[in-house]
């Protein structure tokens, strides 16, 4: 059955370039292939209207339409961790986190927190997550369960980490190889649902267990993998420490054979050329993390070192770490990184930029390009209704908005949830 919507349009050209119809249709329609909803037109409403005029159409005046956020790495069992005080990433791991990822024994309180979690990301507008679950399987099986009751894409994984970590979130070698390929098995391509293979991050997981890790990448290329890399000064000497034959720490992921397309690595700071070609070279992406970054003072990602030498990234959250589900905090965010992290000149990155690193740009990282984070003819139906006089202020200001940049700024700067009217999955 088709829809239509009638309302501003926002969506995104193939080179990133925003689009925008102040007065926009959008058509949804059931793939016959999939049987999945998808965007069968987008365009203005003058040039589209007559070839749809047998449909029934929602009318939203003063709304905007816009592709659902994709959020390229949070943590769903910190969902609780979150705002939690700490000197820094390593304490806060020690103080706060290990200690709740351990509840995620309880497949009831998996799924209490599951369903939470779902909850926020939609009231937020994010749509398609990579999401990290804990070392136990009952918390990989809670969240699909979750996601696949609503209709979601949504990648995650069980968490590998086998030393360096305590009593509950800890597990064993080849117990947790082998429980990571049975929920491959189980749910990878079920629905929307993907599966990341989950080294927590290098020193918790011993050489065998990034070696059967790779090995496992390799049998299943379709699936995920997903880690974290250099993001804390301490952390890249604690990696180099225990893998002193790596020539990085980022190496040390190429040594195993967990470097490939659909291979995503959070935070990716502290990195030398050598480590930005290799991610190029691989297909490897980072996940940019700022509110975790800001908040962790792990520093700033470069952007325009990525850009020199060419490798992919997009937006995330990295909730617990990060401060926030909102993707309006973290490209405001991540617009402060840009301004402070970077040459003493700044990098002022453009609204329609940064709206693109949480949506097109993070699909098409994550290898899901044309099939989520845009609303051109053929992606899948994800997207959110966003009122832009959510608030007086935010009213007063884009009510000013002389231009596409001032208005998605405007949004960025001054937006939270209360901006996203309602997100639609799956049409």
């Amino acid at each position: 059955m088709q829809k239509a919507y009638r309302a501003s349009l926002l969506r995104f050209a193939d080179d990133g370039t925003a689009l925008y119809e102040s007065d926009g249709l959008l058509v949804t329609g059931t793939d016959a292939a999939t049987g999945r909803r998808v965007v069968e037109a987008a365009g203005s409403w003058q040039s589209l209207a007559p070839a749809y005029a047998h449909l029934p159409v929602e009318h939203l005046p003063g709304r905007i339409l816009a592709p659902g956020f994709v959020d390229m790495h949070i943590h769903y069992p910190q969902t609780d961790v979150i705002g939690s005080p700490a000197d820094g990433l390593l304490p806060w791991l020690e103080n706060y986190t290990f200690p709740h990822e351990s509840r995620f024994a309880d497949p009831d309180y998996a799924a209490g927190v599951a369903a939470f979690f779902a909850d926020e990301l939609l009231r937020n507008g994010v749509t398609t997550a990579l999401t990290f679950a804990t070392s136990h399987p009952q918390s990989v099986d809670a969240l699909f369960a979750e996601a696949r009751r609503r209709g979601m894409r949504l990648i995650t994984g069980k968490v590998l980490q086998d030393r360096n970590s305590p009593d509950g979130v800890r597990d064993r070698t080849e117990q947790g190889l082998q429980d990571t390929e049975a929920l491959i098995r189980k749910w990878q391509g079920v629905d929307r649902l993907g599966y990341a293979i989950t080294p927590r991050f290098a020193p918790t997981s011993t050489p065998a267990q990034l070696r059967g890790a790779g090995e496992l990448a390799a049998q299943y290329p379709e699936v995920w993998i997903q880690s974290h890399v250099a993001e804390n000064l301490g952390e890249i000497a604690w990696a180099r420490e225990l893998f002193p034959e790596s020539r990085s720490y980022l190496a040390t992921y190429d040594d195993f054979g967990l470097m490939r397309p659909r291979a995503v690595y959070a935070h990716c700071i502290h990195f030398d050329d050598d480590d930005r070609a290799l991610m190029r070279d691989t297909g490897t992406v980072a996940a940019v993390s700022p509110t975790s970054n800001l908040f962790l003072g792990s520093g700033f990602f470069d952007y325009a070192g990525a850009d020199r030498v060419g490798f992919r990234y997009g937006l995330a959250s990295d909730v617990g770490g990060g401060t926030s589900f909102s993707p309006f905090r973290t490209m405001l965010a991540a617009y402060y990184v840009g301004r402070e992290g970077q040459t003493k000149a700044g990098l002022s990155l453009a609204p329609g930029h940064l709206w693109w690193q949480h949506t097109a740009g993070a699909a098409a990282a994550l290898g899901l390009a044309g099939a989520v984070g845009n609303l051109q003819p053929g992606c899948e139906a994800d997207f959110i209704v966003l009122d832009p006089a959510a608030t007086p202020l935010l009213a007063r200001k884009t009510a000013q908005a002389e231009s596409l940049d001032e208005l998605l700024f405007a949004m960025i700067v001054l937006g939270d949830d209360r901006l996203v009217e309602r997100a639609v999955i799956a049409g």
